[in-house]
């Protein structure tokens, strides 16, 4: 249990500093639905499915990388750190380049005529997010956690400064609201018509100003490539690419395609792309289980890793992954029953609740993809990578199938439907074959159990509704203390074991 602890310890670093960025920054919904109308909301949900999906491509699988090639191999950890970081540089500034001399077919062809601008940003941004990729691995790899969270924090915190100066400040000095004085200075550089331009820009300068912040951190770095060297972690690598891509398909193809899929008038008054908008909004509010699913991530891989050569690691994973399952389960609930709450306040556009009852299927997709990575240890610890590309694979046709079945036919559930398919179809594959290679005692059963109760609590909470507000709060709130009951019912023996355990290390 002292592992696990010392990994929920890791994890709750991680996770407050997650938590508090990603809550700052998730305060920009309320901005954007209140300052952006529903058509430039849709092309930050498509370019940034874009984006989410060409970053896996940039850093192609070598943060795991570096995490094997620096613990397991006997290798020099500094060594490791400059070659792949080398390669990381070269191979971004290559892409990056790419993109920026196609912006202009590549807007025309994404239909963004006359904004070329977009995806010269959009190149830069990616190979800044690669490059800073490793150095901020390399904190973890250290247990630099607080150091990690404080730059994380950093970023988000200037993103956020950056886009509110842009679309709320200069907005009302340009309406003449406030600071009158100041509006020759501001028209000299402001815009009234972008919207996402503002978005981009925001994330473009503050990314740019934590380059010398990470490469300051990480410590002295020495610019060398030796390809004999590198050629066994590009074989190891290239799989992982694959298996990174998992997690962002269903993004992609769900929120990027579901513009061009989705029939004409399909939601009456509102155009395909202002959809898009409506559905990129919703599928924000799922961000709270990606949260713990990202810190847990931080936290576990390095973790992972590091207990490999233990006998009994196969048992202290086990106990990991059930601990997860409880943990995120309890939270899709907690969430769930309180979205109304939470669109009253982050939806502040009109029309944007038509979406809400689309979250609990994505607060469950986002779970599996939680599992999946729990599971997919295995082909990381056995270097049987190439399992990752299969099982994407298989993820990416479920996808795909899904939204062009059920897209034209349910909307914006369809697309839900294909988040949650595709990650419970990778999650079933993979502890299927994970079980042959590298066997691990889960509590399947159990598991299992919770996830579709806590599931079925949360529709249940998500469609009560009472006249008197308290009163449907409780009874709402009163279905998650209902889960923790039945937690504590089926977990109490290894409650009281942990209990008898603590008491005799203390006598």
């Amino acid at each position: 249990m002292s592992q696990i602890r010392k990994l929920a310890g890791q994890t709750a670093i991680y996770g407050i500093s997650s938590i508090l960025g990603k809550t700052i920054n998730f305060l920009l919904l309320p901005i954007y639905t209140a300052y952006l109308n529903k058509e430039a909301l849709g092309s930050f949900t498509a370019i940034y499915a874009f984006i989410a999906f060409l970053n896996i491509i940039f850093t192609y699988g070598m943060e795991t990388t570096y995490f094997r090639y620096a613990t397991g191999k006997g290798l020099d950890p500094q060594k490791v750190y400059a070659q792949i970081q080398s390669l990381l540089i070269t191979s971004s500034l290559t892409l990056g380049a790419l993109i920026y001399f196609s912006a202009e077919p590549l807007s025309e062809w994404l239909g963004y005529e006359g904004q070329a601008h977009l995806f010269k940003w959009v190149a830069w941004i990616l190979a800044i997010d690669a490059v800073l990729a490793l150095p901020y691995a390399k904190l973890r790899k250290e247990n630099k956690a607080f150091q990690f969270a404080m730059t994380k924090l950093g970023n988000i915190l200037l993103n956020v400064g950056f886009n509110v100066f842009f679309i709320v400040f200069c907005f009302h000095v340009w309406e003449g609201d406030i600071f009158p004085s100041m509006k020759p200075l501001i028209d000299t550089f402001y815009v009234p018509e972008w919207g996402v331009d503002y978005i981009l820009l925001s994330n473009l300068i503050a990314n740019s100003l934590m380059l010398p912040v990470l490469f300051k951190l990480s410590g002295k770095f020495i610019f060398q490539m030796e390809s004999a060297f590198l050629q066994p972690m590009w074989h190891y690598a290239i799989p992982l690419l694959f298996m990174g891509l998992a997690g962002v398909t269903n993004e992609v193809f769900s929120r990027g395609l579901f513009e061009y899929v989705l029939p004409e008038n399909f939601y009456e008054g509102l155009s395909q792309r202002e959809a898009g908008g409506v559905f990129g909004a919703n599928f924000k509010l799922a961000i709270f289980m990606n949260l713990v699913i990202q810190a847990f991530k931080y936290a576990a891989e390095p973790f992972f890793f590091n207990q490999s050569a233990d006998k009994n690691s196969p048992e202290l994973f086990a106990k990991v992954m059930h601990a997860f399952v409880i943990f995120c389960t309890a939270l899709m609930v907690a969430i769930s029953v309180n979205l109304d709450l939470l669109g009253k306040f982050f939806l502040r556009g009109e029309g944007y609740w038509e979406g809400l009852y689309i979250v609990p299927v994505l607060l469950f997709g986002y779970l599996f993809l939680g599992i999946y990575f729990n599971l997919s240890i295995w082909f990381k610890l056995t270097d049987q990578t190439k399992y990752s590309f299969y099982i994407t694979l298989i993820g990416a046709l479920v996808t795909i199938s899904i939204i062009f079945l059920l897209v034209p036919a349910l909307g914006y559930l369809g697309a839900a439907l294909s988040t949650l398919a595709c990650y419970f179809v990778m999650s079933v594959v993979c502890f299927v074959y994970g079980q042959k290679y590298f066997p691990i005692p889960y509590k399947t059963g159990k598991d299992l159990f919770y996830l579709f109760f806590g599931f079925l609590l949360s529709y249940l909470g998500f469609y009560i509704t009472f006249e008197i507000p308290i009163l449907q709060f409780i009874l709402k709130n009163g279905l998650v203390v209902v889960f923790v009951i039945v937690v504590l019912f089926f977990e109490k023996d290894q409650i009281n074991q942990t209990i008898r355990s603590i008491k005799s290390k203390k006598q």
